[in-house]
């Protein structure tokens, strides 16, 4: 088990509460700059389903690997902890390193919303999720709110990891849509393509397109 992140005494303290719910007439304010180590994303999307199922969902955590990049297991530890397990490298890599950490729930409002934060391990991280019913009962508009804490350690998480951490909080959430709506995930591994050049290989890199797809309800997740 990883020391706990309060352990390390140059490591800053993560936040109590992250803040995607924060609006000024109506409309959210933007996340804070990148700097000093701490990256943010913000991204919303529109799901045809009620806010109450897509919380239970988002909730019952130990089902995230069915639609979390690389996340291969995850384990209440606790009514509000659990610890997670991330597989390292993308489908063509052969190294099957992986990244651990212990995260906490610090509010949880049914319906409405969730906190959370890491408190040990590999990954520090913190972030928020709002469920708000769109006008005219026309589905939920779910709005995330991440904070990374990578310093020099950046290109090694992206190394590691295989996509940048914003770029895979934006996946991930497409990925929750798809299964709320469909039960499936699409996939295109394995799907035929021409011969690609210089700048659409920079873009399979950048964007992560070498990475697994989550299972989603088609098949079981894997273990670590």
């Amino acid at each position: 088990m990883s020391k706990a992140l309060n352990e390390k005494p140059k490591a800053e303290a993560l936040p109590t509460a992250a803040s995607a719910g924060v609006t000024v007439n109506g409309k959210y304010l933007p996340p804070p700059e990148d700097q000093d180590g701490k990256i943010w994303v913000r991204t919303s999307a529109l799901i045809q389903a009620q806010a109450n199922d897509l919380y239970k969902m988002w909730r019952d955590i130990e089902s995230a690997p069915l639609w979390q990049e690389q996340i291969v297991q995850v384990a209440k530890t606790g009514q509000a902890t659990s610890h997670w397990v991330m597989r390292s490298g993308d489908n063509d890599s052969l190294d099957n390193k992986t990244i651990e950490w212990d995260s906490e729930i610090l509010a949880d409002e049914p319906g409405r919303r969730i906190a959370w934060r890491s408190i040990s391990g590999e990954s520090q991280n913190a972030g928020e999720v709002i469920f708000e019913p769109a006008p005219g009962g026309r589905g939920t508009m779910v709005t995330v709110l991440q904070e990374f804490r990578l310093g020099k350690l950046a290109s090694l998480w992206e190394t590691i990891v295989g996509r940048n951490p914003k770029q895979a909080v934006i996946e991930n959430l497409r990925h929750f849509k798809a299964l709320a709506e469909t039960g499936e995930i699409p996939r295109v591994q394995g799907q035929p393509h021409g011969p690609r050049g210089t700048v659409a290989a920079m873009k399979k890199s950048v964007y992560g397109e070498n990475m697994a797809t989550p299972p989603g309800l088609n098949r079981q997740a894997g273990t670590a």
